[in-house]
């Protein structure tokens, strides 16, 4: 039975491997999904034929009931959830994963403080090392989702701030290396420990703007990657054990390529706000002013061009646009015009936000690029239309020195012969700077929502 078990194991592990490499290209994401639920089914079903499962008919009876209300309440949540809220539920997700991992350690060290069970010394540190990084996890996530849920509108960034981390963590490693090194180990030291650490995860993701939301939703996937292989040793488990390790290192390189995306260090994302490097005074004065343009002009200015790049950002998600915004495409190309889309690394409110609701609304994926891909051919573009975007369209994070986004790589949309801004209001984006895009001689703002401005747009068109 033991080999059978191990055996599972290994073929859940391959198949969340498998899974993963698929999830790598939006053609074939669907059946990586599919492969990693088939390798998680595998891991839980074999799960219950692990030694003392059977022991209490009671354990039996929990797990069932847990998986039967988890597995309902997510069938549920899911259907329900819109695509624009997918970063919403990424996080709480992730959180969960987190916490699950943070609750297997509890379980074992409060044993361990009973007196009803024994450890091994090596066993007993990575099992406190997982409590930390999943209670962390478990409590930052949970404030990424009241941010990016509208919930906690507001960075909060307290007197001392650092200071208060930095004291807090120590007081946490303190009492972490206490209960991991030690053979007394007090229930009332296990729980201040695990309180601290849900105190230091929420006090670490309350100063990060929501402009920093998409490489902090990774950072604490990698986390709760690294807590569920920490886990797994300390119960032998082997799917733990692989599954938690390809998180951990999937969610830490998409981390490090998410802030090589926005030009900055992940200890600059961590450890202070977005936009306060520069200072005060830090911007240049803005030249010029914003010209509006109205629908009916901005339709048939890309009605008769030969080819438009498509800027989508958060604006989009927000106005659930992306139907509209593929109507529009369909009708352009009708008309002969090249449509593309141009994708910035960071655009929205987690990795491969843009794409996931492109993809929904039917835009074909070659027409989708990067900004790589893409930056050469704006110059070429008779119109870049920009949906809701901001700081990822600035131009002053070429030619400013002093400006906080300065280095960011960003498209190159003022490049094209006209940009046409698509946008709710006059205000700045995440970084609380001016975007000179929209003061630029090539510039027309079309102010509105943007399923609306969309829809004003393809009113136009077909009116020609």
């Amino acid at each position: 039975m033991e080999i059978f078990i191990q055996v599972v194991y290994f073929v859940a592990a391959v198949l969340f491997i498998l899974g993963l490499k698929k999830m790598s290209s939006p053609v074939t994401a669907a059946g990586g999904i599919a492969w990693a639920g088939v390798g998680m089914v595998a891991a839980s079903i074999v799960a219950f034929f692990e030694p003392g499962v059977f022991d209490y008919s009671s354990n039996v009876f929990l797990i069932v009931l847990a998986i039967a209300v988890g597995s309902a309440l997510a069938y549920v949540t899911a259907k329900r959830v819109e695509m624009t809220d997918m970063p919403q539920m990424i996080a709480i997700y992730n959180g969960m994963g987190g916490g699950a991992a943070a609750a297997i350690a509890a379980v074992e060290l409060a044993r361990l403080a009973g007196g009803h069970h024994e450890m091994a010394a090596v066993n007993q540190v990575l099992a406190v090392v997982g409590a930390l990084i999943g209670a962390i996890s478990f409590s930052g996530s949970a404030i990424a989702f009241a941010k990016l849920q509208g919930l906690m509108k507001k960075t909060i960034r307290l007197p001392m701030h650092m200071v208060i981390n930095l004291g807090l963590f120590a007081l946490t490693l303190i009492a972490g290396a206490i209960i991991g090194f030690g053979h007394d180990v007090s229930i009332q030291l296990v729980i201040v420990f695990f309180v601290m650490a849900l105190v230091f995860g929420v006090l670490f993701t309350t100063p990060i703007g929501g402009a920093d939301m998409p490489v902090v939703i990774s950072l604490f996937n990698a986390f709760t990657g690294l807590a569920v292989a920490f886990e797994g040793f300390v119960l032998g488990n082997a799917a733990m054990i692989i599954a938690g390790t390809v998180v951990g290192s999937a969610g830490t390189l998409l981390t490090q390529l998410m802030a090589k995306a926005m030009n900055r260090p992940i200890s600059g994302i961590l450890f202070s706000s977005f936009g306060n490097a520069g200072g005060s005074g830090a911007e240049e004065a803005v030249e010029g002013s914003m010209k509006e343009i109205q629908a009916a002009d901005a339709g048939i200015m890309m009605a008769y061009a030969n080819k438009v790049i498509i800027v989508p950002g958060y604006g989009m998600a927000v106005a659930q646009a992306q139907h509209k915004v593929q109507e529009l495409t369909q009708l352009l190309e009708e008309r002969g015009v090249t449509v593309k889309f141009a994708i910035h690394p960071v655009a929205g409110r987690m990795p491969g936000h843009m794409n996931v609701l492109l993809a929904e609304a039917g835009v074909e994926y070659d027409k989708i690029f990067d900004l790589d891909e893409i930056n050469p051919e704006f110059p070429t573009a008779d119109v870049a239309l920009v949906i809701g975007a901001n700081d990822v369209v600035n131009p002053v994070a070429r030619t400013n020195p002093d400006s906080p986004i300065y280095g960011m790589p960003i498209l190159d949309a003022d490049k094209a012969r006209n940009c046409i801004v698509i946008k709710r209001g006059k205000g700045s984006g995440f970084s609380g700077i001016e975007n000179h895009l929209f003061y630029a001689d090539n510039t027309r703002m079309l102010y509105g929502d943007g399923q609306k401005a969309v829809s004003e747009l393809i009113a136009s068109i077909k009116e020609l």
